[in-house]
């Protein structure tokens, strides 16, 4: 038998130590129970386990408490006494020590730990269509947009991006339709709205670069020890669609990117999924059948997925089949639904003569539960009714000025705390639309002046026709005028010397004239 994580033990009444085997850590596994029955203890001594041996592990932090893994436990905590009890009833005392384990905090708002993104490419139609909470017909739409955004060269990095695209969509509708089926607007219309809860809900934070690299939750400490990164969910909550879509996202990351490694002698990373629930919850057979698939092969890349939830009822029963090693914390059946539920769970351990495991699972204490790992070959262990050992790092959460060493602290600490906005689809829409419009005030403005000068040029060839037909009609009546008679022009002269003699002679009948002409008789009579 290999290296394995000393999980809990027994004592009077309890059966024998449990380990989980390192060899067989990627098989998967589940943690469940009801509130209060010590489920975020036995996540917290597993993550210990697995960093110990030089496994990293990715886990979220619900309810705030587990931050304490960065942080030893001390003796004069209100529970030492009872810890070193337990220890000492299940045989651990001489391992048993306080200890802090290397941690990353992470937080999709970037709020209490390091900034953690995707893009939308990376996330896909598929999982974006199940966070948005999209029908058969948008989700189609949605498939439409990714290939326009493919085929035209159009990175989708963040929200505004595919915001912008649909945009596009929607203005374009009756070409996309010849060629992909029916988008209509009132689909992409549709799919706005969805975009704009998801944005009020702080989802636009996790859209955007830098994108997480997965080798910053794949690292091992100076001494070897693997790193915890702990993912803040306690405002992430509120949102569970979002927190549900993320966590299956990173689990598709993983099994897209990492190599194949066979059967490991350990884990390369165990992922932690608290909540499982919210996984399934509503979920279309499409997005079951995907992690289905993930959870069966991503086992073979060396990661171990471990769902934390209060019922195993809550998992579907193709994916409950593939978690092997399984801690089963007190389940209460106040209702026939629970009833039910419990006896199922206990139909799916291996039997134990010593006890019956229905009434084992329902009358465990906080820090029991009902446990099975695999053994040699992978055959499930006998179930056994298991004290699970005390945590070496500190129960419950740190300060807000520790964290905060923690992170300044980090690796990759100023990584990803700056946005970058590198040219993507928006920007390559909007200088689009910005061209097409200042080509069109150019052609307007070209089509306005070709109009004016039309109209300049209609106002000359007017006024020069009006010059010609005056000018035609002057000479014409000149020309008619010389050639009258003699007689005639003595009675009406139009040329230019009649009509200076025509002028003399009206002057000369004015007062101005009889004027000279007394002037001039004067002048006879008095040379007389």
């Amino acid at each position: 038998m290999g290296e394995g994580i000393f999980v809990g033990g027994g004592g009077e009444g309890y059966g024998e130590a449990q380990r989980l085997l390192l060899e067989y850590g990627n098989r998967h596994g589940l943690i469940a129970g009801a509130t209060g029955t010590g489920k975020t203890v036995t996540l917290q001594i597993l993550a210990e386990g697995f960093a110990a041996q030089g496994v990293p592990v990715f886990l979220s932090d619900v309810k705030g408490d587990l931050s304490g893994l960065a942080k030893a436990g001390r003796a004069d905590f209100k529970l030492h006494d009872a810890f070193m009890s337990r220890a000492q009833t299940i045989g651990f005392a001489d391992d048993y020590n306080y200890e802090a384990f290397p941690v990353t905090f992470w937080d999709l708002y970037g709020e209490q730990g390091h900034p953690i993104r995707t893009t939308v490419a990376e996330m896909g139609p598929l999982l974006l269509s199940r966070l948005l909470g999209l029908t058969e017909a948008q989700e189609g739409a949605l498939n439409v947009a990714f290939r326009v955004s493919d085929e035209q060269g159009l990175p989708l990095l963040d929200l505004k991006d595919l915001q912008a695209l649909l945009v596009w969509c929607g203005e374009n509708s009756d070409q996309l339709t010849l060629r992909y089926g029916n988008v209509a607007t009132s689909t992409i219309g549709a799919i706005q709205r969805s975009l704009l809860v998801l944005e009020n809900q702080g989802g636009d934070k996790l859209f955007g670069e830098p994108a997480l690299e997965l080798s910053d939750i794949i690292r091992t400490d100076a001494d070897g020890r693997g790193r915890i990164s702990i993912l803040a969910a306690d405002k992430l909550m509120q949102a569970p669609g979002l927190y549900a879509t993320f966590l299956l996202w990173l689990l598709s990351e993983l099994f897209e990117e990492l190599p194949e490694v066979g059967n490991p002698d350990k884990p390369k990373l165990v992922f932690f999924f608290d909540e499982a629930h919210l996984l399934f919850d509503d979920a279309p057979k499409a997005l079951v059948n995907k992690v289905e698939q993930v959870a069966r092969l991503i086992r073979s890349k060396g990661v171990g997925v471990y769902f934390v939830t209060q019922n195993p009822d809550d998992i579907p029963e193709d994916i409950l089949g593939q978690l092997g090693n399984r801690v089963q914390h007190a389940l209460r059946a106040f209702t026939a639904r629970d009833q039910k539920a419990l006896r199922l769970a206990s139909e799916t351990y291996r039997p134990n003569p010593r006890f019956d495991i229905e009434e084992a699972i329902k009358s465990v204490g906080t820090g029991e539960a009902v446990t099975s790992m695999l053994e040699d070959k992978g055959v499930p262990g006998i179930a056994e009714q298991t004290l699970i050992r005390p945590p070496s790092s500190q129960l419950g959460p740190i300060t807000a000025a520790e964290r905060k060493a923690v992170i300044d602290a980090s690796p990759i600490a100023g990584k990803y705390e700056a946005v970058l906005d590198r040219e993507s689809a928006f920007e390559v829409l909007s200088k689009r639309a910005e061209d097409a419009a200042k080509a069109a005030e150019e052609a307007e403005a070209a089509e306005e002046a070709a109009e004016l000068a039309e109209k300049e040029a209609k106002a000359e060839d007017k006024k020069r026709a009006a010059l010609e037909r005056e000018f035609t009609k002057a000479r014409r009546y000149e020309t008619k005028s010389y050639g009258r008679s003699t007689s005639r022009s003595t009675k009406k002269d139009d040329s230019i010397g009649g009509t200076v003699a025509n002028l003399v002679i009206k002057e000369l009948k004015g007062t101005t004239g009889r004027r000279i002409v007394r002037g001039i008789l004067g002048g006879l009579f008095k040379a007389r």
